[in-house]
């Protein structure tokens, strides 16, 4: 089961505290307080993730926080990157994943968009093809 919560350290620098994802060294952001910063912190992620995906590379996995302050990625996103993830594995190019699903490639590229607002049913489809099942699990807020 794949988790998409992402370990972040905040350090002051002068008048900025700095958000810098342990996992993710190219996702780094910044805001007057530590709140701020750690507000802005998903978007910063998804921006980076976002950036991986469109070179190609490995999405890296999200290591313990062991205490450390974390941003974890809103579900649709999840589910994209979960898709991505499995697309690579199998080693299927968004033509080839397309001939699967029976739709074009642009619907694939939609589908692996971070941006794009794909409905969550689709993504399902999509890696239920994959034998994936996409699984929401609901917790108390800490």
């Amino acid at each position: 089961m794949a988790r998409y919560t992402y370990p972040l350290t905040l350090e002051r620098d002068g008048r900025f505290m700095l958000a810098q994802f342990v996992d993710v060294p190219q996702a780094h952001t910044q805001g007057t307080t530590e709140a701020e910063a750690l507000a802005e912190a998903p978007d910063c992620l998804i921006a980076a993730l976002g950036g991986i995906i469109d070179v190609k590379q490995d999405i890296p996995a999200p290591s313990p926080a062991r205490g450390r302050p974390t941003a974890t990625l809103p579900p649709l996103v999840a589910a994209k990157i979960a898709l991505y993830q499995a697309m690579r594995v199998a080693g299927l190019s968004n033509v080839r994943f397309a001939e699967r699903l029976g739709v074009t490639e642009n619907a694939v590229r939609r589908l692996l968009d971070l941006d794009h607002r794909s409905h969550i049913g689709q993504l399902e489809a999509a890696l239920a093809v994959l034998g994936k099942r996409l699984v929401i699990e609901v917790r108390d807020a800490a």
